[in-house]
């Protein structure tokens, strides 16, 4: 706890992948927007623990109750075991099977149930909704009729349930004693009348498992790499198929600190991890779906592509909105909503797409020619402009610079773009144009983003700070992964950027803010792949193993961790379990690689 606050990877995070919900150890849902991802919170308490409002269900007597996710689903049980008693509850956003355009399908409906297994238990529940990230108190109305419904002022929340609730001031509450065999169940629905219960649980529990059984990955770290799926799977909007960063605002890179951002947006850095790790995971319809998205996004007006866009396509606000009211998490000021990053010029940008264009082409052969013209022209944008400086795939608020990870992603943009021309049998392209422009990219990153005294790829040209996102630098194919000058790039990030075994920071250059962030949780799952293409597999493989250990108690990753194991950052991150994926599946092609090793040295017999 810190400052009266769960840990924040301990939360249990809940998905209909059109919003999502986050329930604290005590029972309290504490933080859920609405309509959608993105919406209006209607409970912050995680970010204020006095005005931020919350939905809370307890059990006396039992402070610490068992909670884990039902096996392959986004079901949370929890098992009460207080003096006199047992139940067991459940807690979900129910979802059902859709149809092929939306495979999953939300229905909108918070699922809040109790059922007492054996004595008595005293339950105690209390709804305090409040509008606008906690701004404004909201009262209830009590439409006539003895069916159960209550209705939120001002909001699109209705309840419905037949637990006896009184209204104290603005907030519904109930406090009773249930015996065995009594069940309790509250359904809140949002943008919706909540349906009748029945059935809800057995669909839901259901239609997460189907999903999970489409996959057909059975190597190293399998249980965890379906974990992360299904976490990555609830972290997608179900009208677009876009990938959330996060689903929440504010959750501090530093206890205190203000580095706090709003992440309920989908970055295109995302897109060839998420792009590939699906395809290999066997979910191939998810994986068209999002490169539909991707490709939409591309042919937008806008010459320049955005670093960031709104889970529905739209052009993400610039605007960042101080919530003053919110005190924040653990005292961590400002609370934003909004992120200024949206217009900034990131280069990195285009080689990510391109990157994801040539993944889903490769697998599948169904890029579109009028795909491919838009993708064509952001190529055609990096060949110009490749020569600029930029704000780097960290989003840096200071002058631009010539980023050296800007430079090898806008390197992979012409490199998939001469590739997807060549597959697509574009004779109309510039290729030759590109090879030049590609040739020229890549000389001068060897020349001028390699330091020889430092020993290591660096974060800017004439900087001899370092840059973890450089781990990517052969995951991309820019060079070997045993290029003597990856290798000592690995070396140097370990020894100057490490806060502990495995844990990197991403960078430890002044950004214009006070403070200082933990361990980026990306950067050291990639660590353990570029390790791993290194051939240095046992480091990795240990590395990997450590991280796993510092994933929360239901199996989820925040963006950072500090030294000390504390969480930190928007939580669950999609980029950390999209890194552990991919790491994963770098240690098994690893563990493949090593047994054919053995059995050939073993002269190509079996034992």
């Amino acid at each position: 706890m810190s400052d009266g606050f769960p840990p924040i990877d301990s939360y249990t995070f809940l998905s209909d992948t059109h919003t999502a919900a986050l329930i604290a150890p005590d029972g309290a849902v504490e933080w859920f927007c609405v309509p959608r991802f993105d919406g209006d919170a209607v409970f912050a308490r995680l970010l204020d623990r006095r005005v931020g409002g919350a939905f809370a269900l307890r059990v006396d007597g039992d402070d610490s109750p068992a909670r884990r996710y039902l096996p392959d689903t986004l079901v949370l049980q929890t098992r009460y075991a207080p003096p006199g008693g047992t139940a067991v509850g459940h807690d979900f956003l129910a979802v059902a099977a859709g149809d092929p355009a939306h495979p999953i399908r939300a229905g909108q409906v918070l699922v809040r149930r109790i059922t007492v297994d054996s004595g008595t238990v005293r339950l105690r529940v209390r709804l305090d909704v409040r509008a606008d990230h906690g701004a404004h108190p909201t009262g209830w109305d009590r439409p006539d009729g003895p069916d159960g419904h209550w209705r939120a002022q001002g909001t699109p929340l209705l309840l419905r349930t037949d637990l006896p609730l009184a209204a104290d001031g603005t907030a519904l509450h109930a406090d009773l004693e249930l015996t065995a065999g009594d069940t309790v169940t509250l359904l809140l629905g949002y943008d919706a009348d909540p349906p009748a219960a029945t059935g809800l649980l057995a669909d839901t529990t259901a239609t997460w498992r189907d999903w999970s059984a489409r996959g057909d990955y059975t190597g190293y770290g399998a249980d965890l790499v379906r974990h992360s799926a299904l976490v990555l799977r609830g972290l997608s909007f179900d009208r677009t198929g876009a990938l959330l960063a996060a689903p929440t605002t504010s959750l501090p890179e530093e206890i205190g600190g203000v580095r706090n951002w709003d992440y309920r947006y989908t970055w295109h850095r995302d897109a060839a991890l998420l792009l590939l790790a699906l395809f290999r995971l066997g979910h191939h319809e998810e994986g068209g779906r999002y490169l539909r998205f991707l490709i939409e996004v591309c042919q937008a007006p806008a010459g320049t592509l955005h670093p960031l866009v709104g889970i529905g396509g739209e052009t993400a606000s610039d605007h960042e909105r101080i919530l003053t009211h919110l005190a924040g998490y653990a005292g961590s000021r400002p609370v934003r909503t909004g992120n200024g990053a949206a217009e900034q010029v990131q280069f990195d940008t285009y080689g990510h797409v391109l990157d994801a264009a040539l993944a889903f082409h490769e697998l599948t052969g169904e890029l579109a020619a009028d795909q491919w013209g838009s993708l064509r022209r952001h190529v055609e944008t990096i060949a110009r402009r490749w020569r600029e400086p930029d704000h780097g795939v960290w989003e840096i608020r200071a002058p631009c610079q010539h980023y050296v990870n800007s430079k090898v992603m806008s390197w992979v943009c012409l490199d998939r773009g001469i590739r997807l021309a060549g597959l697509l049998g574009d004779a109309t392209a510039p290729v030759e144009a590109w090879r030049r422009e590609a040739a020229e990219l890549h000389a001068e990153v060897l020349d001028r983003g390699y330091d020889a005294d430092v020993g290591a790829f660096v974060l800017a040209y004439g900087s001899t700070e370092l840059d973890a996102s450089l781990l990517r630098v052969p995951l991309v194919g820019f060079l070997p992964g045993d290029d003597p000058r990856m290798v000592s790039t690995i070396d140097r990030i370990q020894e100057r950027l490490a806060i502990g075994p495995g844990l990197v920071r991403r960078y430890t250059a002044d950004d214009g803010l006070p403070g200082e962030e933990g361990a980026f949780l990306l950067c050291c799952f990639e660590l353990v792949s570029a390790l791993v293409l290194a051939r240095r597999h046992d480091a990795a493989r240990e590395i990997f193993e450590r991280l796993v250990g510092h994933a929360g108690p239901l199996g989820l990753y925040a963006e950072q961790l500090a030294a000390d194991g504390t969480a930190l950052g928007n939580y669950p991150q999609a980029f950390t379990h999209l890194a552990l994926i991919e790491a994963a599946l770098n240690l098994d092609d690893a563990r493949d690689r090593d047994a054919l090793h053995a059995w050939a040295e073993r002269g190509g017999r079996e034992r």
